[in-house]
């Protein structure tokens, strides 16, 4: 590999703009060294965009290093520190704070390119944990070798070689890099596939990753095709950006799914990561909710609205977010859990409620806090407020917005999932035709 030159996959143009994603780790040390070394040949101009997590304290002696390594070579090196994480899954969290700042160099240089190091072995890791999550098509093909994000073009050209092959590029090069120890971490679900999983994949087969990636293009051609029926009935059901209820519950239900991707990648381009089929069924429960004005939270602050027959994404503008689902079977949330009816089982924790339809008044309804709300809590005389039991639990004020209250048609409520059981919930001896499970 120590001839390899990264215009074998790539097509550059002479006088491009490259900014180039580079945590000084091995992959992104290789990708940086590969471009140097056509730099001259194309009249590339580069820029390194440097992120500092700030979880480790030999961060900042990285960081050091690659302002270093930048003035040596004649790169421009700009960087950032992240100062303070939020409630967030750390990695998502990370991840969108860094591309916010990629972009951010992009628009200051008038970059046509923002080039990462994302190899083989990440696509395989993606496509697999994609599976597990469950995604749309799009999602299952992992991630694209180029993605037009609008201004400039997302590049991953280091896509058809493993980790182990970009080591020996390291090694054969003499190129100096540090290791991430947090990559070793099993607690990170990443780490776990690719300690566990990518090993037995790679005996089965040391080329597996050319595998993954015909997969992942022919998962990308079938969608493509999908994508021109999906147009089709945008066309039919979209006016202004949002969807007309009654229209889109006309199509088959694998389009109606697919235009819901649709719009959520309007905001998420290529961050499907985030996203799962959970949210998909929390959209779908939504829709088609008796309910006439609906707003609930995704990921990266994003909000999902229904007005009467209107449905629209739009971005948090600051206001409480609310929601309100009539309950059927099974309601996926926005807090990333999911009520369901069971048939029974065991459990006799906060996490399970058992009731008797001949007491509460159907249908049932999930939704957000309200002021004012009280329960009869089970075992105690009188009403508690819902805001003092979750001062009581120490629950966070912005898990309290989107936590569920499941109330009947009479707005009394019957169960604070996972907190409180009211005076309607039934023990094992006594009679009882609904059984729900907080999960």
């Amino acid at each position: 590999m120590n001839n390899y030159s990264i215009d074998q996959n790539f097509k550059f143009n002479n006088n491009d703009t490259i900014v180039v994603g580079c945590s000084t780790g091995p992959d992104s040390m290789a990708l940086m060294d590969m471009l140097l070394k056509v730099r001259s040949k194309y009249n590339l101009f580069l820029i390194c965009a440097h992120v500092n997590h700030n979880v480790r304290k030999e961060s900042y002696a990285e960081a050091t290093f690659m302002q270093e390594y930048c003035q040596q070579n004649n790169v421009i090196f700009e960087s950032m520190i992240i100062e303070n994480y939020g409630d967030d899954n750390f990695h998502n969290e990370a991840r969108n704070i860094r591309y916010n700042f990629f972009e951010k160099i992009v628009n200051k240089y008038g970059a046509k390119y923002l080039m990462t190091a994302h190899h083989g072995d990440d696509l395989i890791e993606t496509i697999l944990m994609r599976i597990v999550r469950g995604s749309n098509l799009n999602g299952y093909a992992g991630f694209k070798r180029v993605v037009d994000m609008g201004n400039y073009y997302l590049v991953r050209p280091l896509v058809d070689f493993t980790k182990d092959e970009l080591l020996k590029y390291d090694e054969e090069n003499e190129i100096q890099y540090f290791v991430d120890s947090s990559n070793a971490k099993p607690k990170y679900t990443r780490n776990r596939y690719r300690k566990v999983v990518l090993p037995f994949l790679k005996e089965e087969d040391p080329n597996v990753h050319r595998k993954f990636l015909k997969f992942s293009e022919n998962i990308m051609q079938a969608n493509e095709f999908i994508e021109k029926e999906r147009n089709k009935a945008l066309k039919r059901v979209l006016d202004n950006g949002r969807i007309d209820i009654p229209k889109f519950l006309e199509l088959d239900s694998f389009i109606q799914k697919e235009i819901l991707y649709f719009l959520m990648e309007i905001y998420y381009q290529d961050d499907l990561i985030l996203l799962n089929d959970r949210h998909i069924s929390l959209l779908i429960n939504i829709i088609t909710s008796g309910r006439k004005n609906v707003t609930v939270n995704l990921p990266n602050e994003v909000i999902a609205v229904k007005e009467y027959d209107k449905f629209f994404l739009r971005k948090e503008t600051d206001e409480l977010t609310s929601y309100e689902i009539e309950f059927s079977d099974i309601v996926d949330l926005p807090n990333h859990h999911s009520i369901k009816k069971i048939d029974d089982c065991d459990d006799n924790s906060n996490n399970i409620c058992r009731l008797s339809s001949d007491e509460v008044q159907l249908p049932l309804i999930v939704r957000t806090r309200k002021l004012g709300d009280k329960i009869n809590i089970k075992g105690m005389t009188g009403s508690k407020k819902i805001k003092d039991v979750f001062i009581d639990s120490k629950i966070s004020k912005s898990s309290r917005d989107l936590w569920p209250v499941v109330v009947d048609s009479l707005d009394r409520v019957v169960w604070l999932p996972g907190l409180k059981k009211s005076k309607f919930d039934k023990k094992k001896e006594e009679r009882y035709d609904i059984v729900l499970k907080y999960y």
